[in-house]
């Protein structure tokens, strides 16, 4: 017999003045690293900052290479950092802007399959719920509680 599955997600849009100051900080953040990225093959630049528990900001931008697969997008750069350097202070937030190169205009991205499963390794490492803060194209800003919204069927045991 079949079975039939609904699922939903609560995705908060908001106007800039409503971020917290803080929220605004970290989209800044993103939004000026995304500058330093090496994206010779696409164009297109994406930035991620992440605050940590501490309140340190961490940043980073994604890094193509010729050899499609060896490239790494920003978000998961970002957080492989704060693991690798942070492994004790929590990832409590994660800013993402995108635009092509050349463009004034920032375009409307949410994280690949493999950055959303990246965060949700950070969630399941702290156990702790990350917010997720997307820009729009039309300068909104997607605020999600937690990588469940955009990544349902999550993989999250090897034993299940």
């Amino acid at each position: 017999m079949s079975k039939k599955y609904i699922i939903s997600s609560e995705v908060e849009e908001l106007d800039w003045e409503e971020l917290l100051q803080e929220d605004q900080e970290l989209m800044v953040q993103a939004q000026e690293i995304s500058k330093n990225a090496y994206a010779p093959y696409s164009d297109f630049q994406v930035g991620a900052a992440v605050r940590l528990k501490s309140g340190l900001i961490l940043q980073s931008s994604n890094q193509e290479n010729v050899s499609f697969p060896v490239g790494v997008c920003a978000e998961r750069l970002v957080l492989g950092y704060a693991g690798a350097n942070y492994p004790l202070d929590p990832v409590m937030k994660i800013a993402i802007v995108a635009k092509r190169k050349g463009e004034d205009s920032w375009a409307s991205v949410s994280p690949c399959g493999m950055c959303r499963q990246a965060i949700n390794e950070t969630e399941l490492r702290f156990n702790k719920l990350m917010e997720i803060l997307i820009l729009k194209a039309d300068h909104k800003i997607l605020k999600v509680q937690g990588i469940q919204a955009l990544l349902p069927f999550k993989f999250d045991d090897l034993n299940s």
